[in-house]
């Protein structure tokens, strides 16, 4: 790959990672590079963008900006998201104790390694296919019991799929950066059959590779296996697709309201029998945007540098 090339996917990854104030290290903007590259050929582009002011090298980290707060924000936020993962960690042994749960992953700015100080833990779970609903039923239920012991933010469960639907739907470097950070904490066999269904993330980010070390299995317990075989029959069919019209009518009621969460965004969801997730239309497409406007208005910087150049 020639050094232009090499050079606008260093800004591309920059660019992304920048519209959340997050500065890179080195080897992170390698893994995030759009095409796979030597290292050596990677480092002395990266050396020349930081020698002509396009790119800042900040401590160890780089950044489009040359802001030092950048870095100095990327470090407490790596230092409170080693404590929370610990949480994140118990968190997951218990939603993975529940009926008809298969995986459950950490996803969002702490599979980042990053929390700032409203962080909460945000989980992708993947269900047994045809229970998604009877599981998030069940898992919602335990949430609303969470909030009296002040627990809520460690449950934060907001995409959900069965694994009858394990590859993903939108394609763009959005979803493929959250496939390729999204942590897994239960249900190693049931990661590996998702990232197989996913490896187009692969054709995004070919330099990265997907570590299942802290991964480990889903535990049986006697209520999980007593209730899953009361409910492994028509009735169960019946059930989930309840489950799912009465959470499709009371959503479509709390959209219509214009109802917000705590944090002040519009409550809107996007879901179907075998998934469940926040609407793309709510955030994902206005960062698509704001994305695509950047990284056209750091091309332009570059292209007219190596014009004055």
């Amino acid at each position: 790959m020639d050094e232009p090339c090499i050079k606008k996917d260093i800004l591309a990854a920059l660019t992304y990672y920048g519209l959340f104030n997050y500065p890179l290290k080195k080897g992170e903007i390698f893994i995030f590079l759009r095409q796979c590259s030597d290292m050596n050929e990677f480092e002395e582009a990266l050396n020349t963008l930081v020698e002509e002011c396009i790119v800042f090298k900040i401590g160890n980290f780089y950044s489009l900006e040359d802001d030092p707060t950048l870095a100095e924000r990327r470090s407490r936020g790596n230092e409170r998201a080693s404590l929370l993962l610990k949480k994140a960690e118990k968190a997951a042994a218990v939603i993975s104790c529940f009926p008809f749960v298969k995986g459950v992953a950490v996803s969002g700015s702490l599979s980042k390694y990053f929390a700032d100080e409203h962080a909460d833990v945000d989980f992708f779970i993947i269900t047994d296919s045809n229970r998604l609903w009877i599981a998030r039923t069940f898992l919602h239920g335990m949430k609303k019991l969470s909030f009296l012991l002040n627990k809520e933010d460690l449950f934060c469960m907001n995409y959900f799929i069965d694994e009858s639907n394990l590859a993903i739907r939108e394609k763009n470097i959005y979803t493929a950066i959250e496939i390729s950070t999204v942590l897994p904490m239960r249900g190693t066999g049931i990661f590996e059959e998702f990232f197989e269904k996913n490896k187009w993330a692969k054709t995004f980010f070919p330099n990265k590779f997907q570590n299942f070390s802290s991964t480990n299995k889903i535990r049986k317990n006697w209520v999980r296996v007593l209730i899953q075989r009361l409910l492994n029959n028509r009735m169960g069919d019946a059930m989930d697709n309840y489950l799912m019209k009465l959470t499709s009518r009371r959503w479509q009621a709390k959209t219509i309201q214009g109802r917000i969460n705590s944090k002040g965004k519009p409550l809107n969801m996007d879901l179907g029998k075998h998934y469940s997730k926040p609407h793309p239309e709510n955030f994902q497409k206005r960062l698509l945007v704001r994305y695509e406007r950047s990284l056209a208005d750091n091309y332009k910087r570059f292209e007219l540098s190596r014009f004055l150049l």
